[in-house]
Parts: C-alpha cells; structure tokens; sequence
C-alpha cells in the first residue's frame, strides 16, 4: 500500500451517525475498554464537551480513491472511502501528553496497513502540531493486530505497567504503550533513509 494513500480530515458533528455505526460493530467493540453500545446523543455529548473545547483532536480516516477502488468486498467507490477514526485525547497541554486511540469501522478494510498509516500521520500531527513530548496508548492484550501495527508506527511497549478490567467477555488485560518525542524524531529520520 503507498503510505500516500491514507490521510485524515477532522471528524465534524456531521459524521456522528457514522461513528455511532462503527463503533456499534461487535469487532470493533470486543476491543474496546469501553464497550457500552454508542448513541448519538453520547457521541454529541463527546464532541460538545472534549472535541470543540480542545480536549480531543479526532480524525476520519480516509483511503483515496485509486486505493479505495481495490477493496476486498468488490464493491467501488465514487468518492474516497473513509473506515474509521483516530484520536489524541486528555491532551495535556502543560505536561505536553496526550492518549492515542483509534478504531477502523469497516471490516473490509482491516489487516491492510491503513491503521498503522494512521496512525503515523496522528504521531505527526501530535508533535509537530501539537508540540507534544510523548504521546500513549491503552490495548488489551490479546489484540494482537493492533500491538503490530502500534509497533510498526513506532510505539513501545511500557514494560512495568499493566492494568486488568472486567468486560462482557470477563476479566481482560490492559497493556501500555508510548513513543516520546525525540524517538519520533529518530524513528522518522529512519524511514527516509
């Protein structure tokens, strides 16, 4: 996959309807720490109170159109195909920290490096836009799929820290990640090479 073919645009109050949809998923939900189902009132509620105050940066994630066109259902788009959202949330802006997270809504579209992309154009836009130092994520153990991709972004296991929680499929462990600044820095020096 050309790494060009990803790119983010702002998820806006307009994408709501869509969100709640993918997020509703059950493959997406199982690997979620929070797995209640999502209503629109709870996304708007989101948006009002962590996004247009500052508190959260989230992306749609967009696949352009020529990428799009070779979709595994055989369907073809006649606009860019837009699978799932990535965020930086509880920015702390004097700590210079934020979480990432991020889910892909549309199942054809797993597995095919789009989350990793994402994912580094999230890292570019929290350190250089946003001037972060480091940025972490939260994943449960057993996703194994989103541990490769978080590692091919370049984030690091945070060995010492491990939490566990109780959810619908029982007791499930949660595990750390993070990359600071400088090893962003360094990672992406390497890429060019």
């Amino acid at each position: 996959m050309n790494r060009d073919m990803v790119y983010l645009r702002p998820m806006t109050a307009a994408d709501t309807a869509k969100i709640v949809t993918w997020r509703n998923k059950d493959f997406v939900r199982q690997n979620f720490i929070y797995q209640k189902p999502f209503t629109k009132e709870g996304h708007m509620s989101w948006f009002r109170e962590q996004v247009e105050p500052g508190r959260v940066v989230q992306f749609i994630i967009c696949v352009r159109d020529e990428d799009a066109g070779r979709r595994n259902d055989g369907k073809t788009c006649e606009k860019d195909w837009e699978i799932g959202s990535v965020y930086l949330r509880d920015i702390d802006r004097k700590a210079k920290t934020a979480e990432y997270g991020v889910f892909i809504g549309e199942e054809e579209a797993l597995g095919r490096g789009y989350g990793t992309a994402a994912a580094k154009l999230a890292l570019v836009y929290g350190f250089e836009t946003l001037r972060l130092q480091k940025i972490f994520l939260r994943f449960l153990e057993d996703n194994g799929g989103a541990r490769k991709s978080y590692e091919r972004a370049g984030f690091r296991m945070v060995e010492d820290r491990r939490e566990s929680v109780v959810l619908e499929q029982g007791v499930r462990e949660v595990l750390f990640m993070e990359i600071g600044y400088a090893e962003w820095e360094m990672t992406r020096g390497l890429e060019k090479i």
